[in-house]
């Protein structure tokens, strides 16, 4: 599964100051300077105090209009309003990508001047700016103390300030409200060599993070696949594997524990006539037991990590008997196992779940081995991995609709009327689920749907153009006369 990456640039702007005594204009506009990442490089400090100081030591020289000492007050204001209307429009910085797509550059403002008398208006107050110091920037004129930062709501003093939406800001408050922060360490996200600011973020849970935990060891849920905060720890299971505190909600951790949940999915099943006849044991079992018992089946599964399986050879499998506790550090302890013999009497012996996964995680892959078992006991026959496969994983996201739905009709897209009250009635009993659980749901729906391989992805999509097309019933009769779905 991919991962996204993003990178933008913030807005530099500058304010010049100027000095109004009614005879003369001196200053000038914003100008346009080089886009720096809204991070910044703390090194630049330095040069920029170096610059800003030769920068106000190159405005106290000014441009100034000469009036001459023969002229009188009106006459001088003139000359300082027509050269002021015959300065070229001044040019505004346009970021090139900001954190939000709706940022923009700061529009022209019109200039508050009045002809008739030559007085300007700072864009502030709305008052006209007298005798003495004033600010000009933003395509308007500001009475010092107007010119304030949107944010903090305090005057911006400083040369260099950034703009948002027609806002001005300083420069850390336009850091602090825009500039991304990251969801594992909750540091500002650094820049990049090239001064951009660059960060991964999950494709599902638009996790932002800094590129640096990819490869510095932070944990990942075993479960929604989210990267561990540093101020939230994850619980660390026997088998090494980390589950986030919102999955552990509804983590179902012994054998026992399971067993409602495969009675709702044999309702479940029952509901779209695929009833399975033949009591089939389900075990919960940890991540060695489940790869033992993969290697004894002496069978090739598709999924890069096995977390479910659906057996047919006799042997002796270890079991979970007893829920773990959460022990010091965050660690499950105090972990009870036992054997249990699986003898042939169909020809399904088992089924295996990973322990510790949630609820509706678990649900779903019981119901893609219990369609590996529903072919066995049906005799279907020996089916290609895409097909085989696929509509497990059909009967998987099925599951997961209607869980997520809790009975809202719209299981009648994929099956027949009939299997679809059945199954309705069935989901109405299920209590209600958190948000974020309905969220997960989505997750595990997602993956499924996106799955890049060919038995799991391609096959899951073939066999849902079928369902979708011809019903559930329709395409397994299709699937055990030919072996492939219809087209």
């Amino acid at each position: 599964m991919g991962w996204l990456s993003k990178i933008f640039k913030g807005p530099v702007n500058r304010v010049s100051r100027g000095h109004y005594n009614g005879n003369s204009h001196e200053g000038y506009s914003t100008q346009h300077t080089k886009s720096y990442g809204a991070h910044g490089n703390e090194d630049e400090d330095m040069d920029h105090a170096i610059a800003l100081s030769l920068s106000e030591e190159d405005q106290r020289k000014g441009k100034t209009i000469d009036t001459g000492h023969d002229l009188d007050e009106d006459e001088q204001l003139a000359r300082a309003l027509q050269e002021s209307m015959n300065d070229g429009p001044p040019r505004q910085d346009i970021p090139i990508e900001d954190v939000h797509p709706e940022s923009a550059p700061a529009s022209s403002l019109p200039s508050n001047i009045f002809p008739s008398s030559g007085l300007r208006v700072c864009a502030g107050c709305k008052s006209p700016i007298g005798r003495g110091r004033f600010l000009s920037c933003m395509d308007s004129v500001w009475h010092p103390e107007c010119f304030r930062c949107y944010a903090c709501d305090r005057p911006i003093s400083e040369y260099e300030f950034a703009v948002h939406e027609n806002h001005a800001y300083h420069r850390p408050c336009y850091k602090e409200c825009f500039h991304p922060k990251c969801d594992v360490c909750s540091s500002f996200i650094p820049t990049n060599k090239s001064g951009l600011i660059e960060y991964r973020a999950h494709p599902f849970w638009m996790q932002k993070y800094c590129p640096s935990h990819e490869n510095d060891g932070t944990p990942r849920c075993c479960s929604c696949e989210r990267m561990e905060p540093k101020d939230s720890q994850y619980i660390t299971l026997d088998d090494g594997r980390r589950l986030c505190l919102e999955c552990l909600h509804t983590a179902i951790m012994e054998t026992n524990e399971c067993q409602p949940l495969y009675i709702d999915i044999q309702e479940f099943y029952e509901g779209m006539n695929m009833k399975v006849e033949q009591q089939v044991p389900l075990l919960l079992v940890e991540r060695q037991a489940l790869n033992e018992a993969m290697e004894a089946e002496k069978s090739v599964h598709h999924l890069p990590e096995t977390r479910g399986l659906c057996l047919s050879e006799e042997q002796i499998v270890r079991t979970i008997l007893k829920r773990p506790i959460i022990g010091p550090g965050n660690r499950i302890i105090d972990m009870i196992t036992g054997p249990y013999k699986l003898v042939r009497r169909c020809e399904v012996t088992a089924i295996l779940i990973l322990y510790g996964l949630p609820r509706l995680l678990t649900g779903s892959i019981l119901a893609h081995e219990m369609m590996h078992a529903y072919l066995r006991l049906k005799g279907y026959r020996t089916l290609s991995p895409e097909v085989e496969e696929g509509i497990c994983q059909v009967l998987a996201h099925l599951w997961l609709e209607s869980e997520i739905t809790s009975g809202s009709g719209t299981m009648a897209t994929t099956s027949d009327a009939s299997s679809s009250s059945s199954s309705t009635s069935s989901s109405s009993k299920k209590g209600a689920k958190t948000e974020f659980e309905k969220r997960l749901g989505e997750f595990f729906k997602h993956q499924i749907e996106t799955d890049s391989s060919v038995a799991y992805g391609d096959g899951f999509r073939a066999g849902m153009r079928a369902v979708e097309r011809y019903g559930l019933r329709s395409t397994l009769d299709h699937i055990k006369m030919t072996g492939s779905f219809p087209y």
